[in-house]
């Protein structure tokens, strides 16, 4: 060995001696209770969409809630349902907090997801979706979901919410999906722009946006979701990978979100609602919800969007949501709910 290479081994003992005496002092520091640098929050991304159903992630960004749990959270915003669970599948988002879909049951047959809580659910106790008809369509007779048959709707894509919406208000009233003329238009601002158009006489809406149409006049609000029965509209899901790999960052994650839930009920939900805090969730949501508005014009829009929401998942609508879409090629005939739900978490809360 030369000079050089003696010098060099020498070095490399003698870092690793270092790094051995440093592990050590940092380990005895924390012994004794002495301040040690902070771990490194996680950094998790969460996919969510413009709606005040999805205020619990806004709340617990804005309030600090997951920060709290150690936890660096990026919200990335989507269009539609679907594409949320595509993106946890392949790794760019960590968290889904949207309604199941067909392509979220055939992502978790393939192992890729697990629903680990419940969200947005319709209850009589609060107004939820609302079933919307077309100005030109309510004026040749479409008044009521009973008339719905027959009439075009207007959904994102096939084996979306909207799809099983749709399916909820024609099953109520005595006909089935198959009697409607389904539009899938991608998107839910085309769906919108569609009913306001006449270009379809019906859409299934969540009432921030359905309230503001039918005040302004650009369509008629004709029946509720929440009269259909109940419904699991909404679930967290996450990554397989995440859900058995990452436990603790899971439940940290739900724990913050939970309090956001919390706060959200408190302020909309509650009957003895303080209004100075509701006017301050309102004005939290309004970062993210009606952004490009002035707060006093969106305001009345995010308080008649405030649904009925808790971290409690009814797994066995889950059960009978798989079972429809199934029914109608829309999921995997193997899959279970077993599958689906990782009950160690949907339990916890």
């Amino acid at each position: 060995m030369n000079t050089t290479d003696t010098w060099a081994a020498l070095s490399r003992r003698g870092w690793m001696r270092l790094a051995g005496a440093a592990a050590m002092g940092a380990a005895a520091l924390g012994a004794l209770g002495l301040p040690q640098a902070a771990a490194a929050d996680d950094k998790v991304t969460v996919g969510a969409l413009r709606f005040t159903s999805h205020a619990p992630s806004f709340i617990a960004v804005e309030r600090g809630y997951f920060a709290d749990e150690g936890l660096e959270v990026e919200l990335k915003f989507f269009q539609a349902a679907q594409p949320v669970a595509v993106a946890i599948a392949s790794g760019d988002i960590d968290f889904g907090v949207t309604a199941l879909t067909g392509g979220f049951f055939s992502l978790a047959d393939k192992g890729a997801l697990k629903v680990i809580a419940g969200v947005y659910a319709e209850d009589p106790s609060a107004n939820g979706t609302a079933l919307l008809a077309s100005n030109q369509a309510f004026e040749a007779g479409l008044k009521t979901p009973a008339d719905l048959k027959g009439h075009s709707f207007g959904m994102t894509q096939q084996g979306s919410s909207f799809h099983y919406q749709a399916a909820l208000f024609a099953e109520a009233n005595g006909f089935t999906v198959e009697d409607l003329d389904l539009k899938p238009l991608q998107k839910v601002g085309s769906m919108i722009g569609a009913l306001k158009s006449g270009q379809v006489d019906a859409i299934a809406m969540v009432p921030h946006i359905a309230s503001a149409l039918d005040a302004g006049g650009a369509a008629h609000i004709i029946g509720w979701l929440k009269d259909m029965g109940h419904y699991q509209v909404t679930t967290v899901f996450t990554s397989t990978e995440n859900a058995e790999e990452n436990r603790d960052m899971v439940e940290r994650f739900l724990r913050a979100y939970r309090r956001g839930v919390e706060d959200y009920a408190a302020a909309f939900l509650a009957e003895d609602a303080d209004p100075a805090a509701t006017d301050a969730m309102v004005e939290l949501i309004h970062k993210y919800v009606y952004a490009d508005q002035p707060l006093e014009q969106a305001a009345k829009s995010i308080r008649a969007g405030a649904v009925y929401m808790s971290t409690d998942l009814d797994v066995a609508d889950v059960e009978k949501q798989l079972a429809w879409f199934q029914a109608h090629g829309l999921a995997p005939e193997g899959l279970t709910t077993q599958e689906l739900v990782d009950a160690s978490y949907a339990a916890a809360n």
